[in-house]
């Protein structure tokens, strides 16, 4: 009980300080995961975060799913996802009242474009903490970079990308044997 305690605290810190959304709250859930409780090694969070990727949706929720299902099974996931999410909606109803109220003041669009330069760091973070477990080969490398050109100037959707990926990566020796019994239904 105490673990699911700790782990509705642990992704509570992270909803309430986590800016930006999405992959900008990345780097909050790592200390939280990795760092502070050990939950998962660098590695099982790499590995999560591609899973992660790899379905539609929030990233941190997946995050959260995951974290929450290995440490203390169903009742660990909703704790996670309750204390992700709790402090976020609590907090934006709180803050649609006022923006709507004082949006147009210089100090409020001031305190927006200050936030923004941070998220783009906690973004590189992002980078920088999963490059060595990720970017490990010339394989990979070379994916990497063809990926982002893809994406950044021909517009392919991110999704296409994963699932190429996964394609060409899929130990098929793991398969190999495994009998189509579609196949044989005919």
């Amino acid at each position: 009980m105490k673990e699911i305690i700790v782990l509705f605290y642990a992704f509570a810190k992270v909803g309430i300080l986590g800016f930006g959304g999405g992959h900008s709250i990345i780097p909050l859930i790592q200390v939280e995961v990795v760092d502070n409780y050990k939950w998962l090694t660098i590695k099982e969070f790499t590995e999560a975060l591609a899973m992660a990727n790899s379905l539609p949706g929030p990233i941190t929720t997946k995050m959260a799913v995951f974290t929450g299902y290995k440490t203390g099974g169903m009742a660990g996931v909703g704790a996670s996802i309750l204390g992700l999410i709790l402090p976020s909606l609590i907090l934006m109803l709180i803050l649609s009242f006022f923006y709507m109220k004082y949006k147009d003041l210089p100090a409020v669009k001031g305190l927006l474009k200050g936030v923004r330069p941070v998220v783009i760091a906690l973004l590189v973070l992002v980078a920088y903490n999963i490059f060595p477990s990720s970017i490990n080969s010339w394989h990979t490398a070379l994916i990497a970079v063809i990926s982002f050109c893809l994406i950044a100037f021909l517009n392919i959707h991110p999704a296409v990308l994963i699932f190429g990926s996964e394609w060409l990566f899929i130990d098929r020796s793991s398969i190999e044997g495994v009998r189509c019994e579609i196949c044989d239904m005919r």
